[in-house]
């Protein structure tokens, strides 16, 4: 793909089948995952990880500005020139070719487009929340990249981020930013209740505990998209720590189901896409799942949801 696009689709929600690019996204996980990385080793550390996320722009994801001593720079996932650009506030810019290529040489390629920029970085160089965790600089096993896919995948993204937005808008207490987790590779939106938690179990694989200690240490219902977990990727929502009878919460609409395995609500991707109105059949899934987590967690509903003619 790539070239100039001179209007918007017609088909706003994308279908894109989760078995035909799982090679492409397993890699581009990993590419996420290595430029996550970079901005947490020189961002400084907010409250649930929240210095680590990318978010989604006009092109792509982005890590947003990025401080380094004296200066910011960026790095950003360009889907339609299929380039990670990396541009420093000197005026310098590098970019990788987003192309099929083993993880080992997009590690190789950004660091050294780093590098030439003055850019001194080291990371942790083995991805997280995976089994196996084939270290960056050894991983030639994830080597593919289908372009369309992943452009396909960041529209997804786009019309998730919208509908999102307007779900964190609505919220007056503590909320996260709409923000992509590279760990996981999901686009969430947390809601909290005021409360500390009971520390984390922890267990995730290839993830410290204090990792999920931190990203848990108060009463949470989020939500949010994951390119997994069903045909064309699923919607999510889920609470911590977990209420007795949540998962037998009447939740809307009705394709929407309890997932015992993954302890969440899920919401298949192509039911929302297929909807008359793919934006309200979402919002009432959201809508919905939060009223049963905050009635369930004796949340103090009247003050933290902000009224619809308040906005």
């Amino acid at each position: 793909m790539g070239g100039a696009v001179n209007e918007f689709p017609a088909d706003d929600w994308p279908s894109l089948r989760t078995a035909e690019w799982t090679a492409t996204r397993n890699t581009l996980h990993m590419w996420l995952q290595i430029v996550g990385k970079i901005r947490m080793a020189h961002a400084p550390m907010i409250n649930h990880w929240w210095q680590t996320t990318l978010y989604v722009t006009p092109r792509g994801l982005s890590t947003s500005s990025i401080p380094y001593r004296n200066s910011v720079f960026d790095m950003e996932f360009d889907f339609f020139e299929h380039r990670l650009h990396i541009r420093a506030s000197d005026g310098r810019s590098r970019s990788v070719p987003l192309v099929a290529q083993p993880v080992a040489e997009f590690y190789t390629r950004t660091l050294e487009a780093l590098d030439e920029l003055g850019v001194a970085t080291r990371i942790h160089g083995t991805p997280n929340e995976v089994d196996p965790a084939i270290p960056f600089a050894r991983d030639r096993e994830h080597d593919s990249y289908d372009g369309e896919a992943a452009h396909l995948f960041w529209r997804q993204l786009v019309q998730a981020h919208r509908v999102l937005q307007v779900f964190r808008a609505e919220f007056l207490g503590k909320v996260s930013p709409v923000h992509f987790f590279w760990g996981a590779m999901d686009l969430a939106c947390t809601r909290f209740s005021g409360r500390t938690a009971p520390p984390h179990p922890g267990g995730i694989p290839n993830c410290p505990d204090r990792v999920m200690t931190e990203a848990y240490s108060h009463e949470l219902s989020s939500c949010g998209f994951w390119p997994g977990g069903g045909d064309e990727g699923a919607f999510y929502s889920y609470v911590y720590p977990g209420l007795d009878g949540f998962g037998d919460s009447q939740v809307r609409p009705d394709a929407a189901h309890y997932s015992a395995e993954l302890g969440e609500f899920v919401l298949p991707y192509e039911a929302v896409r297929t909807a008359a109105d793919p934006d309200a059949e979402l919002l009432d899934f959201l809508h919905s799942t939060y009223e049963s987590a905050a009635r369930l967690g004796a949340w103090d509903r009247d003050t933290l949801v902000r009224r619809p003619d308040d906005r």
